[in-house]
């Protein structure tokens, strides 16, 4: 992601049939937006989703959940416009990512956290080598009431190589 993306994502962030109804809405001020953008790289990193034809289409995030035990799990978040979704780019940003958090950071586990109602993301994240782990009830406050989540993950003994990007540079 970059700075110049930052006005699509506060257009996208506002919008409900861009993140849907298994997603909070929120309005971001140009000062916010800037805020996101200059956070510690190693809490959140955003990526555009775009098609070959260099249409941004959603974006891939990566962020720590802390706890209060003091531990940090890697989490992943994702979401396309609307009249993209089910073409099989998620899942293609979702193995990407996947292989990139495994070949670049020191990793065991990387987790994801759906509504229980979104399948489309639930298909993808098991399409990726995700494991749903259970139900998290009462996960979140979402649209005047209680939503449960569905928690994912994948190990690093269960991803075991790369789906889409190599540890290979190309010699010429």
């Amino acid at each position: 992601m970059e700075k110049e993306d930052l006005p699509l994502l506060g257009e996208w962030f506002g919008k409900p049939e861009v993140l849907g109804e298994y997603q909070g809405l929120r309005q971001f001020s140009k000062l916010e937006l800037e805020k996101f953008w200059t956070q510690d790289a190693h809490e959140m990193k955003g990526f555009i989703i775009e098609k070959k034809d260099g249409t941004k289409i959603g974006f891939i995030t990566h962020f720590h959940v802390l706890h209060p035990a003091g531990l940090r799990q890697l989490e992943i978040g994702f979401t396309l416009v609307p009249n993209e979704r089910g073409k099989g780019y998620c899942s293609e940003a979702i193995n990407i990512i996947v292989d990139y958090l495994f070949l670049s950071r020191d990793t065991v586990r990387i987790q994801a956290c759906t509504d229980v109602r979104n399948l489309p993301s639930q298909k993808a994240l098991e399409k990726a080598g995700f494991k749903k782990e259970g139900t998290i009830r009462k996960f979140g406050f979402l649209r005047g009431g209680w939503r449960d989540g569905c928690l994912y993950s994948i190990l690093g003994d269960e991803w075991k190589e790369p789906r889409i990007l190599t540890t290979r540079t190309s010699q010429g």
